[in-house]
């Protein structure tokens, strides 16, 4: 069995001989969904653990769901993706692999820490250092019937239109757009398409989007929760993890009107390689990333914004994948719609270790709240539209008792601030702690939470980029036509009826690309409806006009 550590250590891992009577499944990207179809290849389709290779750029797995740190050094969180009970991929997968300890399985633990920690915000919108409880959405009925015309608009007329195409200046100012841009990380030029999934994806939980109701958390950061597990099933189970390896092309065969994968290009190491793939092998793509090109600060250094100046010719790493690829094959879909618009997919993001209790406990006096409890706090005042929230402690598996990590986020970036005149994109560390200590009304203790404090900025030019405004063909289908043994996965594929930048996008793909190139007659769980339930359209109905029964 090749580990991720002994692959690390070897200058080139032993790929799985093709010359072998058993076929062999290439899988992209070392995100979560090149992880679930490899759980999905070997639970569903028995292949073998060692006939399976995830070939991954850097030097771990995981992805977007990453979590990194030490209480010395400061931890980091990109961010982290929201789950709720309705993600039924997900919890498919995850019945399957158990905890790090092997109590009980994944899924069972989420669901038993939830029933314990229940998701209930009393301040989901702080103004001028007063928490809002339960604040009304604050629609006009005109807003309310836009966005009921959305949610029965066939997709094919929003066409490319933005959110701000269709709504008036006036919904962008409504506590039910600053509660849920912030939770999903919209903005008015993003999709409109992609926020009409949403309003009809979530329908169920629109009642409840007050106080944050229905939103699931796991028990440590998604990494150590999720993606450790996963790793670890895998592992135990012989996959090759093929660590900083960068796959820059692919290799076609075209005959009698199908597509076949012959071989895989690859760098390692500074050398180029080839991996040949025989007819019956699998490859499965993940196309983009949302956190590549992502660069971090400290309490002292912004972080840079890479990526921008080149963007519009040749983006990075999995980017160029896709158009290298993409390029004459319009079945494989159009990257640039995606990755040649930074200026709209940029956003900053910052984990805060804290060494000293002072600050958690300014945040439990102001919202009622304790951490793990309140999910997203967001100051509508702020330029920089930025949100926080303070998970259950400790966040990340060995955390000491005495440390305690805090996540945040702007989406106004090249805004200047309120206590700091500087856009968020050009703060440092310090700065941005010195923000939103002023938006929280902290005076006093300020110099000591700044003195007992590491915060780490992190730019992510593509973060929401998979929102972007698109037409019919720029997101690939997960078997694009023609194809023989390709697939696509991940975020920027199509998957009708779910909704982008949620782990249960990636698995559902992960699962559809699997099961549909074994030939397997099953399906995939279908996506949960609430928009048929009339107790859910009578609930969403009666919150929307803030009518509190």
């Amino acid at each position: 069995m090749v580990t991720s550590s002994q692959t690390l250590a070897d200058p080139m891992p032993p790929w799985p001989d093709a010359s072998r009577g058993s076929p062999k499944a290439y899988l992209v990207g070392g995100g979560i969904a090149s992880m679930a179809a490899a759980a999905f290849l070997i639970r569903d389709g028995d292949m073998l653990g060692q006939d399976i290779t995830i070939l991954e750029e850097t030097d771990k797995v995981g992805g977007s769901l990453d979590g990194a740190g030490s209480p010395k050094v400061g931890y980091v969180l990109r961010g982290g993706r929201m789950i709720e009970r309705k993600y039924v991929c997900t919890f498919d997968l995850f019945s399957s692999i158990p905890t790090l300890d092997g109590s009980r399985s994944v899924t069972d633990e989420i669901f038993a820490w939830n029933e314990t920690m229940k998701t209930a915000s009393r301040s989901r919108l702080v103004r001028n250092g007063q928490r809002q409880t339960a604040p009304d959405f604050g629609l006009s009925e005109r807003h309310i019937l836009t966005i009921e015309r959305l949610a029965v608009e066939p997709e094919g007329l929003l066409g490319k239109t933005t959110i701000a195409d269709q709504f008036d200046s006036a919904f962008f100012r409504t506590n039910f757009w600053f509660m849920w841009c912030t939770t999903f990380a919209f903005q008015p030029w993003h999709s409109a398409a992609e926020f009409k999934r949403y309003l009809v994806r979530f329908a169920h939980m629109v009642s409840g989007f007050d106080r944050l109701e229905g939103i699931m958390r796991t028990v440590y950061n998604q990494f150590d929760s999720l993606v450790r597990p996963l790793q670890q099933w895998l592992d135990e189970r012989g996959v090759v993890f093929a660590l900083d390896t960068r796959v820059t092309h692919l290799g076609f065969r075209d005959e009698n009107g199908g597509t076949t994968v012959t071989r895989i290009a690859i760098v390692r190491g500074g050398r180029g390689d080839e991996v040949m793939v025989e007819p019956d092998d699998l490859v499965l793509v993940t196309l983009g990333s949302m956190t590549e090109g992502s660069r971090f600060g400290s309490m002292r250094q912004a972080p840079a914004l890479d990526g921008e100046a080149d963007a519009r010719s040749t983006g990075v790493g999995s980017w160029d994948l896709w158009k290298a690829i993409a390029k004459d094959r319009p079945v494989f879909g159009n990257p640039s719609a995606f990755a040649n618009h930074v200026g709209q997919s940029k956003w900053l993001s910052f984990t805060t270790t804290l060494y000293d209790s002072a600050l958690l406990k300014v945040v439990r006096d102001l919202t009622g709240n304790v951490p793990g409890e309140g999910g997203l706090i967001t100051f509508p005042d702020s330029p920089w539209l930025m949100s926080i929230v303070i998970p259950h402690q400790p966040h990340f598996i060995g955390q000491p008792a005495d440390v305690a990590v805090l996540w945040g986020y702007g989406l106004k970036v090249d805004e200047f601030g309120d206590f700091v005149r500087k856009p968020m994109s050009a703060c440092t560390g310090l700065e941005i702690m010195t923000e939103l200590l002023g938006h929280l009304h902290v005076t006093e203790e300020t110099p000591h939470i700044l003195e007992t404090c590491l915060c780490i900025p992190c730019m992510m030019p593509f973060i929401t980029s998979q929102f972007l405004p698109r037409q019919s063909g720029d997101r690939p289908e997960v078997i694009p036509a023609g194809s023989k043994n390709l697939a696509f996965i991940g975020q920027f594929c199509e998957l009708p009826e779910d909704v982008v930048f949620t782990v249960e996008y990636s698995v559902r793909s992960a699962q559809t690309a699997v099961y549909r190139m074994l030939g397997l007659e099953r399906e995939p769980p279908p996506v949960y409806k609430g928009r048929f339930d009339p107790r859910v359209l009578f609930k969403a109905f009666l919150a929307l006009h803030d009518i509190h029964a």
